[in-house]
């Protein structure tokens, strides 16, 4: 615990005044406004890759803290002149608590989701960006207590548009397991991540956030379904060296939640970006 919090120490002395300055991006990726756009455009043709730290509190009967590195790189390809096909895989690495009293807490690799985007390269008339595609989620937990056990599929799609200093759209997604252990429970389980961007004109590439993670899963009893948190954080292009990179802070609450979630989540991002 003691690291995240030096870390988002760190990324605070990077909004406030720091000795790295903020990125231009150069070339064709344009300047450090149109980059930090793009770092929010979960389907740009760039190369990326966030590391995205979620700690939740108070997660288990015993109310202990749970921790998620998500490794998450984003690789495009140009298919012909008019379609990319964006990929997205998440390696999730987790710290578990225990959920009964006296276990062991559980470390390792949770189940990788893999999507794949096919989106036109040009924006609609009215200035939309779109992609849709396929998601799998792959079985590949080192422990039980990490993963559903099952190989899923389904359907995900995204949305969003820049407007001014806005950014704004929407991610979705749905699996259903197609393979798996029986002793497992069915998946069933939809994401929904909403997402709200203000960039400020006078300090390029610092920005308002808010991308909260809605989830529901079908299969849970009424009460248990819903995951629903609110919140928000404050993001910044900085380069690091040679390679821009997008910190970003924040914090949720969930105001819906099974049982053993937690009430409160911390997110800690930092997103290498390889523009063109």
């Amino acid at each position: 615990m003691k690291s995240q919090w030096i870390f988002l120490f760190i990324i605070g002395g990077l909004f406030i005044g720091s000795p790295i300055h903020a990125a231009p991006a150069g070339g064709s990726g344009g300047d450090v406004a149109s980059l930090a756009k793009a770092a929010q455009n979960p389907i740009a043709s760039m190369i990326s890759v966030p590391f995205q730290n979620n700690t939740n509190f108070d997660v288990g009967p015993e109310n202990k803290t749970q921790n998620i590195l998500n490794i998450q790189p984003v690789i495009p390809f140009s298919l012909n002149e008019d379609w990319n096909l964006i990929t997205r895989t998440i390696l999730p690495v987790i710290s578990q608590p225990a959920f009964t009293p006296g276990g062991n807490r559980t470390n390792g690799i949770g189940d990788v989701q893999f999507s794949a985007f096919f989106s036109p390269k040009a924006p609609t008339a009215g200035g939309w960006i779109w992609g849709v595609g396929t998601i799998a989620e792959l079985d590949t937990a080192s422990d039980d207590q990490l993963g559903s056990g099952k190989w899923s599929l389904g359907p995900t799609a995204v949305a969003l548009k820049a407007s001014g200093p806005w950014v704004f759209g929407a991610l979705i997604n749905n699996l259903w397991d197609v393979a798996g252990s029986d002793t497992n429970g069915d998946v069933n389980k939809m994401l929904i991540q909403p997402f709200l961007n203000y960039n400020f004109p006078s300090k390029p590439g610092r920005y308002l956030t808010t991308a909260p993670i809605i989830t529901a899963n079908w299969e849970a009893d009424s009460g248990e379904k819903w995951t629903l948190p609110i919140g928000g954080g404050i993001g910044q292009i900085v380069r690091v060296g040679s390679v821009p990179v997008n910190f970003q802070a924040s914090a949720y609450y969930n105001m819906d939640k099974p049982d053993n979630a937690g009430f409160w989540q911390v997110r800690l991002q930092a997103q290498l970006l390889f523009p063109k």
